[in-house]
């Protein structure tokens, strides 16, 4: 499992080749549109407008949208979550079932700086409005409703789950590695 706060910035490459080759490992984001470790700088998700020291007259730059990027970069399991404890649980147990490479970001507005961000009066399940989590339409679909600029409905929950190859299944010289348990699950430190 990996935790990254830094993933739609300098973490931009792994994540993306991550959801491409579709390696088995959980990728789950911490974000709250800054980078609240350093003092609160805009992260690439930051909306249009946001002040802070670094950028006194707003944030320019039209925020990215990492449910799109990773729907378009191939991850077999794309979801999001807010600070709601049974929806967590629920979506990362289902993460971890699941065999490949799964994405989940975590929506986590910082109180202190960025403040006027609120969420909690425009989320919405997308379990609760009959979301089909395999049908790849319905997840791009649902991606565009919250663009992390203008929000005005925000879903939660899976957007996107299909079973696909995982990286090493692709290539027979590694399975046969696997085979063997030679791999670097077998290293000594």
């Amino acid at each position: 499992m990996l935790f990254r706060s830094d993933a739609y910035a300098e973490g931009m490459s792994h994540l993306i080749h991550a959801a491409r080759y579709n390696a088995d490992i959980k990728y789950f984001v911490h974000n709250n549109q800054v980078f609240a470790l350093t003092v609160g700088q805009p992260t690439p998700t930051t909306e249009i407008g946001f002040k802070d020291k670094t950028t006194p007259q707003g944030v320019k730059i039209y925020p990215l949208n990492p449910i799109k990027l990773m729907l378009a970069s191939g991850a077999g399991f794309v979801a999001r979550v807010f600070a709601d404890s049974k929806q967590i649980e629920y979506v990362f147990k289902e993460a971890l079932k699941y065999k490949g490479f799964a994405f989940i970001e975590v929506l986590q507005p910082c109180l202190i700086f960025h403040p006027d961000v609120s969420y909690r009066n425009k989320i919405y399940s997308l379990d609760k409005v009959g979301h089909d989590k395999s049908n790849f339409g319905q997840a791009w679909k649902r991606a565009q409703e919250f663009d992390y600029n203008i929000v005005k409905k925000i879903p939660l929950g899976i957007f996107y789950q299909v079973q696909k190859p995982i990286f090493e299944e692709q290539f027979p010289q590694l399975m046969n590695l696997k085979k063997k348990k030679i791999g670097w699950k077998n290293v000594r430190r």
